[in-house]
């Protein structure tokens, strides 16, 4: 960002120099000594001058103060960038921060504490915060406050990136003020444009001058691996063709403020440039700024502000490139765009628009992220659907009628939506982008290899997250901060933590819908052959796919043997650590289990009832399956129904009895305790041989009684985690416990299963590893291979 100075200072010297001097050059007054710099005469001294008055770089670093009193080695590095940039004789660099003094004798010497002078008011037993300015020095390699200011409080009292925003703002000065985020670059031919930009506050776009000019950027890190070039080209058509059309003629432009300039008056005296309160605000230059998902800024436009696009200036952007860290931002994107529709800005920007710019803002924010959850509804609405006309026998009653079973529009309409889920529509503006910016045959060979690389996938996957995260918080709120540390290394990530991440928004989900569409395969018939059954179906199976195996997919050396082996043994000992309290969910089961129940503890009475209202899907489900075995087909009385619920109650009653005598006997009385195991193992296999030679119970009413049982199951989980005060009360949350484990051991080795069996072929983890990361990668991952492998065999020699 330095770059500003010096085109300031080239700029200054053009404008300033005289004929002889710009013969000579820039340089040539830039290498002037020491003396004739000191002079204020001379034309680089003027130079510098005339950049010290228009341009100021400051850190916003609220952490410094604790890392630099703990000996924090990115304190160093703070250090080294202020005095790095110094030594060039260039910087007006500031370093904001906040620090906390605490009340000492004051016999201490105050230097000790954080190099600051601590007032002599302060008395014992008070703490006081500061918000500190300082200037590099590169004689002593330290840094100088320049001054503090005392804060009533602590400084980061919300969300931690607007705070310190909003804090550093009043060390900054002039009018104009671009905020740059820390994974952000730019480039000395851009900079010499922003003299340009500026003037932009000068000129009317509309009937108001603007307030917040924004900028496109480039995204340099597309050529990591298929994930970030996805990424890259989304961002690309995002920030382009997306963001003139919302900017002009909608009005309604989105952008999350960085690397936006701002009209620094008119934001300082409206709160700032970001909304810093606590989960409500947790996209906080959404609201600062700007609605997510294209929208506008609230406080700027509420407030009588103009929201501009200029195009002709970029800064660089760095994006997540890892699946990990792009879900952990789209999740954070969601959850921030659930809490903005509870929000009261959004509800007065409906109210105060005309009708044309009230749809562009909906649709344009959260709209697009209820479109995306109205979508997986759908598939649940469309799955269940197709389950009732299979199970009430309505859809064999149909198949007979002639009119029906030929009906050309009837099966084009059922196999409609399978165009719709694969994601290709997602690819669809970057492919306007590219055609425009490199030609429509580049757009095209780029749109079939994104396909070769698995867009879809990824797409699809990204459908599940956006709409996960968006209906849970609307239902229960609580949306928080997600770091996802903003990594450029690709790394591979263990099968436990693809698990905690991706279990509840996509792997649970992957897998009732895989339930359904057995139990439609087991009982369904197709419209007029095979070809329409498989136009309904294979979006969903597809879908299905993408949900649970994307994240090994796309995992760097997902599909190695030996990192598959280190995964299987460490996802073992996640699953069978005790949590407890201080327990991270990294290194425990139980405390990620606790964690992922924290937004049911805050959530209102109506989450709660929706919440068990959608989980009664189950047992509706199971009411309808267990009227289909050789037992029961006979038969549609209601006891049936309430059968299945004893031998679902039997069940849990059994598993109950065998984990209280694990706790009290499995030491003291082994062998008696064994002998109960295997007795009630010989009961259950008595019963199932009776069944099948008396009753004659095929081995198809045997799946269909566990497909109808474990997702009853599963719904019991679920509305005992609604009401955990209550089954506290009733002491059967151990139980529960106990059973959510059992649960996830078993969807944790459905989906291990597959991987494992991949991971043993040869060659599909240099398949993968070619086809989804760049030949750099590839080559570092091979080498890394070899380098590992010599360390083995030394070792083993060594022994």
């Amino acid at each position: 960002m330095m770059y500003y100075r010096q085109a300031l200072e080239l700029q200054a010297f053009l404008d300033m120099a005289k004929d002889e001097e710009l013969m000579r050059g820039y340089k040539a007054a830039e290498s002037n000594t020491e003396e004739q710099l000191r002079n204020e005469r001379s034309l680089a001294a003027q130079c510098q001058a005339v950049a010290d008055m228009k341009f100021t770089y400051v850190v916003s670093c609220q952490q410094y103060g604790i890392q630099k009193r703990d000996g924090d080695a990115h304190a160093q590095d703070i250090v080294r960038l202020m005095t790095t940039e110094d030594k060039s004789k260039r910087t007006l660099d500031k370093v904001y921060y906040s620090t906390l003094v605490k009340a000492l004798p004051k016999s201490v010497d105050s230097s000790e504490v954080d190099q600051v002078h601590i007032p002599a008011e302060i008395g014992l037993g008070q703490s006081t915060y500061y918000a500190l300015v300082a200037n590099g020095n590169c004689s002593n390699i330290l840094i100088q406050v320049i001054y503090r200011i005392k804060l009533p409080g602590p400084a980061i009292l919300g969300e931690g990136k607007p705070e310190n925003q909003n804090h550093a703002i009043i060390f900054t000065r002039g009018e104009g003020l671009q905020t740059i985020d820390m994974n952000q670059d730019n480039y000395l031919e851009e900079a010499f444009k922003m003299r340009n930009l500026l003037q932009e506050f000068l000129k009317k776009h509309g009937v108001r001058n603007p307030t917040i000019l924004g900028l496109r950027e480039h995204i340099f890190t597309g050529s990591v691996s298929s994930l970030a070039w996805f990424m890259s080209n989304q961002e690309t058509s995002f920030v382009t063709i997306g963001q003139r059309l919302l900017a002009n003629p909608l009005k309604v432009r989105f952008h999350y403020g960085h690397p936006d300039v701002f009209d620094r008056l008119f934001h300082l005296t409206r709160g700032g440039v970001s909304k810093a309160s606590k989960m409500i605000n947790l996209s906080e230059d959404i609201f600062a700024g700007i609605v997510i998902a294209s929208g506008l800024c609230i406080n700027s436009t509420l407030r009588g502000g103009n929201v501009t696009h200029h195009e002709y200036i970029q800064v660089g952007k760095g994006r997540d490139v890892g699946l990990n860290q792009i879900t952990l931002f789209e999740a954070k994107i969601a959850s921030g765009n659930g809490e903005q529709t509870l929000s009261r800005d959004i509800y007065r920007l409906g109210h105060r628009f005309d009708f044309f710019r009230m749809l562009s803002c909906y649709f344009t924010t959260v709209g697009f992220y209820f479109s995306t959850l109205i979508t997986v509804f759908t598939v649940f609405v469309f799955l269940y659907g197709r389950l009732y006309l299979v199970l009430s026998g309505l859809e064999e009653g149909l198949i007979t009628q002639p009119a029906i079973w030929d009906s050309k529009p009837l099966q084009v309409a059922l196999a409609s939506q399978c165009f719709v889920q694969i994601g290709f529509l997602m690819v669809l503006p970057m492919m306007v982008e590219i055609g425009l910016e490199r030609g429509f045959r580049n757009a095209l060979s780029d749109f079939l290899l994104m396909q070769l690389q698995l867009a879809p996938v990824f797409f699809t996957f990204s459908l599940g997250t956006k709409a996960h995260y968006f209906g849970r918080t609307l239902l229960h709120g609580g949306a928080r901060y997600r770091a996802t540390g903003r990594r450029f290394v690709v790394f591979h990530a263990k099968f436990a933590d693809n698990y905690r991440l991706y279990s509840r928004s996509h792997f649970v989900k992957g897998i009732e819908f895989m339930i359904l569409l057995i139990v439609y395969e087991i009982f369904g018939q197709s419209y007029g052959g095979s070809v329409p059954y498989i136009l309904i179906t294979v979006s969903i199976w597809f879908m299905v796919g993408t949900w649970l195996f994307a994240p090994f997919l796309f995992n760097p050396s997902g599909f190695e043997w030996e990192k598959i082996s280190n995964d299987w043994t460490d996802w073992n000992k996640w699953i069978n650590n005790r949590g407890g309290i201080g327990v991270i969910p990294e290194n425990s089961w139980e405390s990620w289990w606790e964690n992922e129940q924290e937004h049911l503890r805050y959530s209102g009475l109506w989450g709660i009832i929706v919440e068990i209202l959608l989980s009664s899907r189950f047992f509706i489900y199971q009411y309808g399956l267990v009227y289909h075995t050789s037992l029961t087909r006979k038969t549609k009385s209601v006891l049936v129904y309430g059968i299945s619920w004893l031998v679902i109650f039997v069940i849990l009653f059994v598993m109950k009895v065998v984990s209280i005598g694990r706790q009290r006997f499995s030491t003291t009385y082994q062998l008696v305790f064994r002998f109960i195991k295997g007795l009630i193992f010989l009961t259950f296999v008595t019963g199932l041989i009776l069944l099948i030679a008396l009753r004659h119970v095929t081995f198809k009413d045997i799946i269909v009684c566990i497909l109808a049982l474990l997702p009853t199951g599963w719904g019991l989980l679920l509305i005992a985690q609604a009401l955990r005060p209550l089954v506290h009360w009733a002491g059967l949350w151990g139980s529960t416990q106990k059973l959510a484990r059992g649960y996830e051991i078993m969807m944790g080795s459905l989906l291990f299963a597959p991987v494992a069996f991949l991971a043993w072929l040869p060659l599909v983890s240099e398949l993968q590893t070619r086809m989804l990361f760049n030949q750099a990668f590839s080559r570092g991952l091979q080498i890394s291979r070899i380098l590992g492998g010599q360390k083995d065999r030394s070792s083993n020699k060594k022994e």
